[in-house]
């Protein structure tokens, strides 16, 4: 573990497995790099992979929110630039994916491939998450273990909890010990919130994306409906989707080895933006 100061003085916790072209990962809604410990093995064996904390979660800093995505794009263009890396793979999941689109938006100079995992683009033509779903993710002032219960029975596969009774536990252990404080979670909460005002929508500013994209979707994903990967396709000038069969929106944990697989097929692939 090692901590990175922004320009702004946002103290950030990141560690750095593996070797190779650099791989930043931007995980989601209320979650810190733990999130990625089941993709990292397989992904740092041909990739140097970067993980951290974004600010309101883990050991990084939580400054008063709201927050908004430009502002944690900010913070991982600064952790790219500061590590030396000029540019990177950047993997933004969730809450992570609004972020890694501000960063082509708006530092596409920091990009080499872009992968948008289980995100939309905001405005009113995206998918919306259900409405279950949508009532755990803005319930703060229940428990921490129950919103845990809930949060898994509408954002991972049916079946999935029941038959992983293990790691669930594992799971439920770390989010009752590393518990995300309330008044963050809100400033990050803002982000996803802000999307749904138009003016918000990356849609926009998508066609001008260069990146090469793969949009990484959980087929039975409630949370982002895998419908959204689809309209990212249609606006991103090099998207393409591929869906994670049997897997919802936790996919990370819940099909890491498909995941990593999709990955490292997709970031293998020649690079054909300059013959087009």
């Amino acid at each position: 573990m090692a901590v990175f100061c922004t320009p702004e003085g946002i103290r950030l916790e990141y560690e750095v497995h593996g070797e190779g072209a650099p791989l930043v990962l931007v995980a989601g809604l209320g979650y810190d790099r733990w999130t990625w410990h089941r993709m990292v093995p397989g992904l740092s064996r041909h990739h140097r992979v970067i993980t951290f904390d974004n600010r309101g979660v883990g050991g990084s800093d939580a400054p008063p929110g709201p927050y908004s995505a430009e502002q944690l794009a900010r913070d991982t263009a600064s952790l790219i630039e500061g590590l030396g890396l000029g540019r990177a793979h950047v993997l933004g999941h969730s809450m992570g994916g609004f972020v890694a689109q501000a960063l082509a938006i708006t530092w596409p100079e920091r990009i080499d491939r872009l992968i948008l995992s289980a995100t939309h683009f905001g405005g009113p033509r995206h998918v919306p998450i259900s409405p279950e779903a949508l009532a755990v993710l803005t319930d703060v002032g229940v428990d921490p273990a129950e919103r845990f219960r809930r949060g898994l029975a509408v954002s991972c596969a049916p079946g999935f909890v029941e038959a992983n009774p293990a790691l669930i536990a594992a799971w439920m252990q770390r989010r009752v010990t590393h518990p995300v404080d309330p008044t963050a979670y809100r400033a990050q909460l803002a982000i996803g919130l802000a999307l749904f005002d138009e003016k918000a929508s990356f849609e926009p500013h998508l066609r001008e994306v260069q990146a090469k994209t793969l949009l990484l979707s959980g087929a039975l994903d409630l949370v982002m409906p895998p419908g959204n990967a689809t309209l990212l396709a249609e606006v991103l000038p090099h998207g393409r989707v591929v869906l994670l069969p049997e897997a919802g929106h936790f996919f990370p944990i819940e099909a890491p080895e498909a995941a990593v697989a999709a990955i490292l097929e997709f970031l293998a692939e020649p690079d054909e933006r300059l013959s087009a």
